[in-house]
């Protein structure tokens, strides 16, 4: 079983992180845990639809039981997750461990905090590139770069957590839930 962590914060970005929570639940070998930096397991998200966390980040231990860590764009939700030093120390020791580090929309600011994407592909919601001076911004909606997923936005949440099961889980297992969920990037219309 893999286990992995998802940081909400208020301001969270709705789609970004129930989307890949609920894409990432449904393959059996992946665990994922919602955590709330925030004084209670309720997070409101930008959108105001407010979501029950699994834990508090104070409860977490064993950062080495996880095999990844995802954080959810949004504003403000985006900005409070990187001016938490616990969020930023985890994010740096997952990098620093090897483990899957992604972020979507304004998520990548936080990985621009923990200083772990000089000199690497990234991409985030348009406007954001200049708040990641030092990576080598891309515009593809999903860009992996070694163990660093980052994506584009709300529209492209489908995309990066398909991408995140790959890495996680294998092609397999990516495209069976590709299959399940009847997701095909042709667009019908009928």
């Amino acid at each position: 079983m893999m286990n992995v962590i998802i940081f909400l914060a208020a301001g969270f970005e709705e789609v970004e992180a129930l989307t890949v929570v609920d894409y990432l639940r449904r393959v059996k070998q992946i665990t994922v845990h919602m955590i709330s930096i925030g004084d209670t397991l309720q997070v409101s998200g930008s959108h105001h639809i407010e979501v029950k966390a699994d834990k508090q980040i104070d409860e977490l231990s064993k950062i080495d039981s996880y095999e990844a860590v995802i954080i959810p764009g949004g504003m403000p939700g985006a900005a409070n997750l990187r001016d938490d030093q616990r969020v930023v120390k985890i994010v740096r020791e997952m990098n620093e461990a090897g483990k899957l580090v992604a972020a979507i929309c304004a998520g990548p600011i936080v990985l621009e905090k923990a200083k772990i994407i000089d000199g690497k592909k990234v991409t985030s919601y348009p406007g954001f590139e200049k708040d990641l001076p030092n990576s080598i911004y891309q515009e593809d909606a999903v860009v992996k770069d070694g163990n660093i997923i980052t994506s584009r936005g709300p529209g492209k949440a489908v995309d990066f957590a398909l991408e995140i099961v790959t890495v996680l889980a294998g092609e397999k297992e990516a495209e069976s839930l590709r299959k399940n969920i009847l997701y095909d990037k042709k667009v019908c219309m009928e």
